[in-house]
């Protein structure tokens, strides 16, 4: 499809007022005629953003009075910008090179092309006694390592991999929960040039073959086990299923994280074994370009074999330290928290806040074992600055109707992220209401493809009830409909029309890069189309309303699931649910899933009550057609539920990879349904 020229960032060009491009919509959710929490004066002027905005000032010679015209500027002066955002978070390089921007196409962007740098160099600035990690877990396994302590084992681990015969270009590979050794390995790589990749050890052995088995990796780092839920879970039967099927590797590296260390794995070490081997020295950080690759990050995998993404040293870096020192406005000393995995990109996202100085809070295990206090406990133990979690965490202590506010002090927060799934418009509510009262609540959204945001908070604007903040700086995000027109009003397809830094070198085995062309570019050539289903609201925000091949099309009219689910959710009689489209007809149907709470019953006046508020609360045409009581809804290994396997199953359609699933067993509730077949 032909881009078209009416792109609303080519109005500020024209000296069009920005504000108006941004602000004109009608804000579709019912609400709020003042912001959630603004932040004051004083709190605005000691950020970073306000900082760099008026080092860009001097820097242009002209006036950025405000955010949106500091946006402007990003997007329209793309080199200006991102050298600007380079010297403002001080990038340590060899070399740095005159051209900001070589090639400014899309795909095929070159940033920084005569740059020379290294990743790891980049997050082990400081070397001293504080603490660069704290851990904690469900079985109340506790540890801080110091700056001097981590840098001395990347060291270690570095010299191991060295002398290994790891070069440039290998690839390292991690089955590994959220702890200390994964980061440390992690540095280590990085710093030799070789590429990371890891999962989860929540992933079954297949799932885990479907990734490495694709990037052939020499070295493999893997714990015994994992606890999660009040289980403790061996892994030596997949370890040993693994090894056996990846041919390239040459070293296996067994962390004896629950005490139960694989022994009879083929190839297989002790990390402190492994480490013992070498005395702490001065690291060698490999010299690298700005585009050579740093990590293979995977697709999720529910529609076919996973995608192997590749992302660049330079890319990741620049951009997530404009993330972190811009729109988390996140410091030196400061402590960095992010509930997640190391088979999901906030990982990776969380790891860069060294690169301020942060110190990282990782956690592993469930974040409701005992119960939902656990994640909140360990923010008041060690002073949880920014504090990052799920949109579903948010709604489940919703649900269970928790009051953080009323049992912790949470006194050093004062941030909140939220990513995963959008977060709606009680999430919202709730988290003022029972969590913080003073604390910017920022729903952020991007993803594995580009291992940042396109859109996310910001610490000089304020919180709307249902709102994502801004777009993100460089980030030229617009909101198309099916002609490639950009829209002031109403819902469509989120695109970026301008290159930036961690689009992805591109996919692993694909020379040519024609899946990687397909995936991105395809729809609106030289335009980055995200798949996201979003609108643009009258207060410079955005809405995300659902990924755009699960969005729902009764009557021909696209409308986002999101929608469905801030209203069928608050209900107290339901727990959570899904909605697909069914073909029925000629049309399609909308069809609602639900998860009951426990003692409700899925009655003809519940049906009801879900169908009028529905009506009410998004529109009739998102009012369902069916409503069918579930026990469980399938969801990847980062939480996510799936509609679109959901929609195979009742269309007869076959899931291609069940274990790219958490609970892949959850599908066959959805398979053959009676309810379906009138």
């Amino acid at each position: 499809m032909k881009r078209k020229a009416s792109s609303l960032i080519l109005e500020g060009l024209r000296g069009a007022d920005y504000k108006l491009g941004m602000n004109s919509q009608k804000n579709t959710s019912p609400k709020t005629v003042s912001p959630l929490w603004s932040p004051s004066a004083d709190r605005v002027a000691a950020t970073a953003m306000n900082r760099f905005r008026l080092e860009a000032e001097k820097r242009l010679g002209r006036d950025l009075p405000d955010y949106q015209a500091l946006h402007t500027w990003s997007v329209m002066e793309t080199a200006s910008f991102w050298d600007a955002v380079w010297e403002f978070c001080g990038v340590i390089a060899s070399e740095k090179g005159e051209r900001v921007l070589g090639a400014a196409t899309m795909p095929g962007a070159e940033f920084f092309p005569d740059a020379r740098l290294n990743f790891a160099e980049n997050l082990l600035r400081k070397d001293d006694g504080s603490p660069a990690l704290h851990f904690n877990n469900e079985g109340g396994h506790k540890r801080t390592v110091s700056w001097s302590e981590l840098k001395a084992t990347v060291s270690q681990f570095a010299q191991a991999l060295r002398a290994w015969g790891v070069r440039p270009g290998d690839r390292v590979a991690a089955y590994m929960p959220n702890i200390p050794e994964t980061i440390i390995a992690m540095l280590a790589t990085a710093s030799l040039g070789a590429v990371w990749s890891s999962c989860s050890p929540d992933f079954g052995a297949k799932g885990v073959l479907d990734r490495f088995g694709q990037i052939e990796p020499k070295v493999l780092i893997a714990c015994d086990g994992y606890r999660y839920n009040g289980k403790t879970l061996p892994l030596e039967d997949n370890l040993r299923e693994i090894t056996a099927h990846l041919p390239t590797l040459e070293q296996v590296v067994i962390v004896p994280f629950i005490g139960a260390a694989a022994t009879d794995v083929e190839k297989a070490t002790l990390w402190e074994d492994v480490c013992a081997l070498f005395e702490p020295s001065d690291i060698i950080f490999e010299q690298l370009p700005f585009n050579h690759p740093l990590y293979i990050m995977f697709s999720s995998g529910t529609t076919g074999a996973p995608k192997c993404i590749v992302h660049s040293v330079g890319g990741t870096l620049l951009q997530q330290l404009k993330e972190h020192v811009l729109h988390c406005d996140l410091k030196e000393g400061d402590t960095l928290f992010y509930f997640t995995t190391c088979g999901w990109m906030m990982w990776n996202w969380l790891v860069t806040g060294l690169g301020v100085g942060a110190t990282l809070a990782l956690y592993d295990g469930s974040p409701f074992y005992p119960d939902g206090n656990v994640l909140f406990d360990y923010a008041d133990e060690v002073g949880v600055n920014v504090f990052g979690t799920s949109a579903k965490f948010i709604d489940a202590l919703n649900k269970e109707n928790l009051r953080p506010i009323e049992t912790h002090k949470l006194s050093d927060l004062r941030l909140i992220l939220s990513t995963g799934s959008p977060l709606v418009d009680e999430g919202f509510e709730y988290f003022y209401r029972s969590v913080k009262k003073d604390v910017q609540l920022s729903s952020i959204s991007g993803g594995t493809d580009i291992v940042s945001c396109f859109v996310l908070g910001n610490p000089v604007l304020p919180v709307w009830r249902g709102e994502i903040q801004s777009k993100g700086l460089g980030m030229a995000v617009e909101i198309w409909d099916e002609d490639g027109e950009a829209l002031r009003q109403g819902k469509g397809e989120l695109v970026c029309t301008k290159p930036f830094p961690s689009m992805p070198i591109g996919f692993w085995n694909d020379p040519d890069g024609t899946k990687y062309t397909s995936a991105y570019f395809e729809r609106f050539p030289g335009v980055w189309h995200h798949g996201d289903f979003a609108e643009v609201t009258e207060h410079g925000g955005i809405i995300i309303h659902g990924r755009s091949d699960a969005t729902l099309n009764p009557g021909g009219v696209r409308i986002g699931t999101t929608e469905i689910y801030a209203v069928v959710e608050t209900l107290p009689e339901i727990r959570e649910a899904i909605a697909v489209g069914q073909n029925w007809q000629g049309d399609v149907r909308v069809v609602l899933f639900v998860i009951l709470a426990d003692g409700a019953a899925l009655t003809d006046d519940l049906i009801a009550t879900i169908r009028s508020n529905i009506r009410k609360g998004a529109s009739p045409r998102h009012v369902p057609a069916k409503v069918v009581a579930v026990t469980d809804i399938p969801r990847t290994k980062s939480g996510k539920i799936t509609e679109l396997a959901v929609r195979d199953m009742i269309e007869g359609r076959d899931v291609k990879n069940r274990e790219a699933l958490a609970n892949p067993e959850a599908l066959d509730l959805y398979s053959d349904l009676d309810e379906l077949q009138t």
